[in-house]
């Protein structure tokens, strides 16, 4: 009986390789490292984990989809080619993958089953297409499209992250000025007002004082309430489905966030939609993985109600005409793609609309990002030196210079 050995050996290179690889003892672990082009070091067994591979990197998947696509498409054998992947590839987690591919392969099974074994790195979406590709001959064609569709994703988590390090970094300079001004800073300027003899503080620099008191006497509280309360809301989201809802439905109608959300979640749909479908894929099948995608409950109860829609016998067209998840625009493409037969072209329109209606919407909000923060940053200070300089103007102002 077959057992998982997690082993260390050497290349022909002379670079040492780890990974796992299942046989019956340590003389058949060794026959089949000699036929993967490798030497046996050390081994030995535990409890077979999927999560001890840990993740690969986004630019791995698409360099894995790219050669396979280039090797496929030059008619190299799989094996062949996946061996010569792996031969290109340095020591690394990924690396380690694609051996076990290799020799889930060379054990009798095919390669969507082999990725099967790693759920954490091949998605569901990943698999399918893949097993598509598989039984319609068609693998190259599948590689490619993968191809472009991680290049997509990669781009689209490069413009949320650019989006959104600029103003986390200034939120934080901005915080960390507040805390130094209310702390140490006015505390000095206010005891330097009050020993100047005014006896009526104005309204504002009341306040002023009442909030650096809370500051210093509360500091640790307003570090800690927002981690206590981001993770409370974390764990009524994982234990209350009703919570993660409403949460879902609250982050598609935060200001100027919620609709550039929207549009990415909307994108990413008819982008794999359209592969999916694109790939021989049933409509309602593709529907069905393509859904659990879009990580918002809310769309994703619409796309159900789509997939509900479309088995009763309405057409896809009527069907997103009746839940309103797109403008009349898009149900127009989508209404032609029906009627010509060609739908995944209709969606991979769709989606290029909407990727262009992000970046043009991310283009803006950077633009405005600065100028925002400034004035944030400036009517702080502002208040802060009205606040402490206007009532010293007001007590230089009230001397009345004695004569002689």
């Amino acid at each position: 009986m077959s057992q998982p050995f997690f082993y260390k050996a050497m290349d022909n290179r002379g670079r040492i390789v780890q990974g796992q690889l299942d046989a019956n003892n340590i003389n058949d672990l060794e026959a089949r490292l000699e036929r993967m082009g490798l030497d046996l070091i050390d081994c030995h067994t535990r409890k077979k984990l999927h999560l001890q591979i840990g993740q690969v990197s986004r630019p791995d998947l698409i360099t894995f989809c790219f050669h396979m696509a280039q090797l496929t498409r030059a008619g190299v054998p799989l094996l062949e080619g996946m061996e010569d992947l792996r031969n290109s590839l340095n020591p690394s987690r990924f690396r380690e993958v694609i051996a076990m591919l290799i020799e889930s392969v060379q054990g009798g099974e095919r390669l969507s089953e082999a990725m099967a074994h790693f759920p954490d790195i091949f998605d569901q979406v990943f698999i399918s297409l893949v097993r598509t590709g598989e039984e319609t001959g068609r693998l190259n064609t599948i590689f490619e499209h993968l191809t472009e569709s991680l290049k997509w994703q990669d781009e689209m988590i490069a413009r949320t992250k650019k989006l959104l390090i600029y103003p986390s970094f200034m939120l934080l300079v901005i915080l960390t000025v507040l805390f130094f001004l209310m702390i140490y800073l006015v505390p000095q300027l206010i005891m330097f007002v009050k020993t100047v003899g005014e006896t009526e503080l104005p309204l504002h620099t009341q306040a002023l004082i009442i909030v650096s008191n809370f500051f210093v006497n509360y500091w640790y509280a307003i570090i800690i309430t927002p981690i206590i309360l981001f993770t409370t809301l974390k764990i009524a989201i994982k234990t209350n489905p009703l919570v993660a809802f409403k949460v879902d439905r609250l982050k598609l109608k935060i200001w100027i966030i919620g609709p550039i959300l929207e549009k990415i979640i909307l994108a990413r749909f008819a982008t794999f939609f359209a592969l999916l479908y694109g790939a021989g894929i049933t409509v309602l099948d593709s529907l069905e993985i393509s859904k659990k995608l879009a990580n918002n409950l809310v769309i994703e109860e619409a796309l159900q109600r789509v997939s509900d829609h479309i088995a009763e016998g309405m057409s896809i067209t009527e069907s997103f005409e009746r839940i309103g998840l797109f403008p009349p625009l898009i149900l127009r493409m989508v209404s032609v793609g029906e009627s010509t037969g060609e739908l995944d072209k209709a969606l991979s329109n769709v989606s290029y609309f909407y990727n262009r209606e992000v970046k043009e919407a991310i283009e803006k909000i950077q633009i405005l990002i600065e100028p925002a923060m400034t004035v944030i940053m400036g009517l702080l200070l502002g208040w802060v030196m009205l606040s402490v300089l206007g009532p010293i103007y007001d007590t230089i102002a009230g001397f009345k210079p004695t004569r002689p």
